[in-house]
């Protein structure tokens, strides 16, 4: 432990790091990075110059290296070290960790094990890029990356394309041209933005429809570290009112069944949905 840390109780903390500028670090992460017993990084040399950055003092306390190739090997060492009452500091590359990043398993074994399992919130970019974007941000879905292959990648956001909110992506610079003109063909031609470093000194927001973007790259090939946004498609989404408005309306003409499906017809709905809410409608009044 560092002189003038304060100990920490025996569990996992999930320490979000930035995802650019080193100054975004939470002061709570910096105590944690301080204090730990023990500390495990997805990339152990840039947790190291971030704690070199901030004065933050490594001794001689163990840092171990733990992502995707080496979990499994590295996982129970881990674990031991919190069977043996210690504290255990792990970090993504950036960002906050299990977001897009390996340590789920681990956080899962941990909680399973019955040992705490905490957070030291900070920079994700899935959420930074949100923020800026321009797009609606009352409700949004985080997909991670998609499939590399482009049937596989059509395939997957045919699954997300009736998802009523704005769909986020990682996406590498080699691929984004083609994702984004994957995602126009499968989606629509929707309104869109990518952003790509962000925080850092080359942070750029691209924005305009899907076929634009596509475009774009495609002229103008983005670099470094890369969000894409997609608005969710609101043109079949039916209002509570404007959905009981029509059926009251048909239903003073028509049976239940057939007003559900032409209400259903006529707005683009799920005629299992519509036919409920006709049933309750028609139960308000009789």
């Amino acid at each position: 432990m560092n002189p003038g840390s304060e100990k920490l109780a025996p569990g996992l903390y999930l320490v979000s790091v930035p995802i650019g500028a080193a100054r975004d670090i939470t002061l709570r992460a910096l105590d944690i990075l301080a204090s730990a017993d023990v500390l495990a990084a997805e990339d152990t040399r840039s947790l190291r110059r971030l704690m070199e950055i901030h004065g933050v003092a490594l001794g001689s306390r163990p840092l171990l290296a733990y992502h995707d190739h080496n979990g499994a090997r590295v996982r129970p060492r881990l674990l031991e070290a919190l069977a043996a009452g210690q504290s255990v500091a792990y970090a993504s590359e950036a960002g906050t960790p299990l977001v897009a990043d390996p340590g789920f398993d681990l956080a899962r074994e941990a909680r399973g094990a019955g040992y705490l399992v905490t957070a030291a919130p900070g920079a994700t970019a899935a959420i930074t890029a949100l923020t800026i974007s321009g797009l609606p941000s009352d409700k949004f879905l985080f997909a991670g990356f998609l499939p590399n292959t482009s049937s596989k990648r059509k395939s997957a956001m045919k699954a997300l394309s009736t998802v009523p909110a704005t769909l986020i992506f990682y996406e590498s610079p080699k691929r984004v041209a083609a994702m984004l003109a994957d995602a126009a063909e499968v989606l629509g031609d929707r309104p869109a933005a990518l952003a790509r470093e962000l925080t850092k000194k080359f942070e750029e927001v691209r924005r305009g429809t899907l076929t634009e973007l596509a475009a774009s790259c495609a002229d103008t090939p983005p670099k470094g570290e890369i969000v894409v946004l997609v608005e969710y498609d609101d043109s079949g989404i039916v209002s509570d009112t404007d959905l009981e408005t029509d059926l009251r309306a048909a239903l003073a003409t028509m049976s239940v069944r057939d007003a559900a499906d032409h209400v259903a017809a006529a707005r683009g709905a799920k005629r299992r949905d519509v036919y409920q809410r006709a049933l309750e409608v028609a139960r308000e009044t009789e």
